[in-house]
């Protein structure tokens, strides 16, 4: 799958220092095929221009033949160990090939994969012909890395049926499940019994196949094509990729942020829609039942048929997923405590509103100012255009005008954005001085510095963060950190994303006859890496809280280490700053709050369910007799109502409205019900309850 396939998740910092382009000279070739220019600028490219270039030596050689062969066939239901032993002939040679500008195992997997799924075409639709046998005691192991490849066509055979079968029981238990539901609700509706179900789901899983193989055939052999440089450069790092004209236009359209939709990132994982991060203000957001960890199984167009996308490209996905403001898409999900619920969003425009800067002052025995900013924001296209740095500041102004106490700054899910704005904001805190070390391949590091002596907030601050804080969120965490300026607080540590990627366009380095090759698409590729002040990489470990809070991901693998072929953790010289010693007293706010945390029901059931998450995300096995596998699902619908009511209560917080505010927005009333609706959640955040316990401690601590 290529890279804006496998991630869509990728969010490129804005930087202003200069780069030379890796291929500055122009390339003409003599009589070249299109696919031979892009593989030979491709692999320049990243030879002269990676931050860290791997040697194309066997060793690259053995990760790219990996990388490639579960691109094609992740789940092993269609090669052979016999083609796996013809492939093998090259597992130590496409470095050769690189160099020899030859395309020996991408032609043989090509000829293979077009074989077999020819083959297997036949076999889902004589499996699904026939009802199933559930009363058999089989189980199903859904983890690829744990199952061989088979030996003949009576193993593969088997594999499609218990693939087939198991696809085929669970929208029988999720139908019973809802008419069960539904009858409860009225008890005049009629009902279908087993064998009808059985029937209706056996169809539902062959139309689910009979397009999922129309799409396997539309693919051409330039996607395939693209596929495999994927899995060359990815052996580099996650997110570097080739971007074939098409898909780049998708990436601008997706970094713009004007696409129509719901809202939501998503990332294709194992043969998985994943959903990564749920865009503010969007309709995904609005809606609010569709959460990041949540894996997408099927899709209907309002009313209409679903589809299923397990093994769907992303992009197709994304297709279907996508749509015109005001129409409705409804997604089968499976939620990650197991649960498969349907969830009907009216697709929007996102309110970019709802992305902006925004606080509100809270009271709780002091007065608090609370800031959330949902990205690093700025308006490229329009000079003087809007930046979440001057959006920032004027919601400081403002929560200093009510007499704040303390300020909890919330980095929550925010995916990055605008370098100079996150060096600008977090020089809002200090006087002056370095906030972020950047260094290019084979260069000394540059730093970034705030120059204002002024300080637009210098009280007691609380910065709030969780796993999904990536990127920018992470440089001005860490800067405030080093500084001992705030408490950090949330998730045991950030994201870990702690690189630069630029994009290069390839039809600019070729002439001559190669130029009605064009267009040959772009290279998005690291160049750079961010360190903190204290000299360590953002990279990989991300910030590690302050203070640690239970949340629902905290046993999950969530972060940059997760990805195949990150780059590592390491360190240069520190920058010279001074410190602000605003955090002094850390080890005993600390030791307080671990107290109220571990007094607290309300977080000893979050950290029960994080328990029972992880668990349920490590399990890959499965019964396919059908009586212990509703046993099963029914045990988990249970479990999960119990965890169903975290965050259901109020903490006491009291949330106030600006002076006027309420009378300004009387005649925008959709504006001042999302206020409403804002203030709610807040009322019923318990890490913004402890955030602000925590900032109690901290002034206390100042007298």
């Amino acid at each position: 799958m290529r890279l804006i396939l496998a991630s869509v998740t990728i969010l490129i910092l804005f930087i202003t220092t200069s780069y030379k382009t890796p291929l500055d000279e122009n390339y003409s070739f003599e009589n070249p095929t299109k696919q031979e220019v892009v593989y030979d600028l491709v692999i320049q490219a990243m030879e002269k221009g990676h931050y860290q270039p791997a040697v194309i030596d066997d060793n690259f050689s053995k990760k790219a033949y990996v990388f490639y062969l579960k691109m094609l066939d992740r789940n092993k239901r269609f090669f052979y160990k016999s083609d796996i032993n013809k492939f093998k002939a090259h597992e130590i040679s496409i470095d050769d090939e690189i160099k020899e500008h030859r395309l020996d195992f991408f032609t043989l997997c090509e000829t293979t994969i077009k074989k077999r799924l020819d083959e297997a075409k036949g076999v889902y639709k004589q499996i699904l012909a026939k009802p199933f046998d559930y009363t058999v005691d089989e189980l199903i192991e859904t983890d690829a890395d744990k199952i061989e490849y088979v030996e003949d066509g009576k193993e593969m055979e088997n594999r499609w049926r218990a693939s087939l079968k198991f696809a085929t029981i669970s929208k029988i238990a999720n139908k019973i499940n809802e008419q069960k539901k539904a009858k409860e609700k009225n008890d005049t509706i009629s009902t279908k019994t087993f064998e009808e179900l059985e029937e209706w789901a056996r169809e539902k899983v062959t139309k689910s196949y009979d397009n999922y193989f129309n799409r396997l055939n539309k693919i051409k052999s330039e996607e395939r094509f693209a596929d495999y440089i994927n899995a060359l450069v990815n052996v580099f790092d996650p997110h570097t990729g080739y971007y074939p004209p098409k898909e780049k236009d998708n990436f601008d359209i997706y970094m713009s942020g004007q696409l129509e939709g719901i809202g939501a990132q998503l990332q294709e994982k194992d043969g998985m829609i994943k959903v990564t991060r749920i865009v503010p203000g969007s309709a995904s957001w609005k809606q609010g039942e569709l959460k990041a960890g949540d894996i997408i199984t099927s899709v209907a167009q309002g009313s209409e048929e679903s589809v299923d996308i397990t093994d769907m490209r992303l992009d197709e996905a994304v297709l279907l997923i996508r749509g015109k403001k005001d129409s409705e898409v409804r997604l089968t999900v499976k939620k990650i405590d197991g649960t498969v619920t349907i969830i009907p969003i009216i697709r929007d425009v996102v309110e970019m509103e709802e992305t902006y800067a925004k606080s509100t002052v809270i009271e709780n025995g002091i007065k608090v100012g609370y800031l959330k900013l949902p990205k690093f924001y700025i308006d490229l296209a329009n000079k003087g255009g809007r930046s979440c740095a001057d959006d920032v500041e004027k919601e400081i102004i403002k929560l200093t005008n009510e007499g704040i106490e303390g300020l909890v700054f919330d980095l929550r899910n925010n995916g990055g954005g605008s370098l100079q704005d996150a060096v600008k904001i977090a020089g809002f805190f200090i006087e002056k001085g370095p906030i972020v070390q950047i260094k290019a391949k084979m260069s000394t590091p540059y730093v970034m510095k705030d120059t204002d002596p002024a300080i637009t907030y210098d009280g007691p601050m609380v910065v709030l963060v969780n796993s999904f804080s990536i990127s920018a969120s992470e440089i001005v965490s860490a800067a405030l950190q080093d500084y001992k300026r705030a408490i950090i607080v949330g998730s045991e540590a950030t994201y870990g994303k702690g690189t630069v990627q630029r994009f290069f366009n390839l039809d600019n380095h070729i002439s001559g006859g190669s130029q009605d090759l064009k267009p040959l698409g772009s290279i998005k590729m690291t160049t750079q890496k961010f360190y903190r002040i204290n000299g360590g990489a953002t990279q990989l470990e991300g910030v590690y809280s302050d203070i640690f809070l239970p949340n629902n991901y905290a046993f999950m693998d969530i972060g940059e280490r997760e990805l195949d072929h990150h780059l590592e953790w390491d360190k240069i010289q520190p920058a010279d700053y001074i410190l602000s010693n605003k955090t002094q007293d850390l080890d005993k706010i600390r030791s307080k709050s671990n107290t109220r945390v571990k007094e607290s029901k309300s977080f000893q059931l979050i950290e029960s369910n994080a328990k029972r998450l992880k668990q349920q995300d490590d399990k890959t096995s499965y019964s396919l007799n059908y009586r212990s596998f509703k046993e099963e699902t029914d045990s988990l619908e249970k479990v999960a109502k119990k965890f169903r009511e975290i965050g259901k209560d109020t903490t006491g917080l009291i949330v106030q409205y600006y002076p006027n505010q309420l009378y300004s927005l009387q005649n925008d009333t959709s504006k001042l019900e999302r206020i409403k609706n804002w203030h709610k959640l807040l009322k019923k955040d318990l890490h913004l309850h402890e955030s602000v316990s925590i900032l109690k401690d901290m002034i206390i601590s100042d007298k």
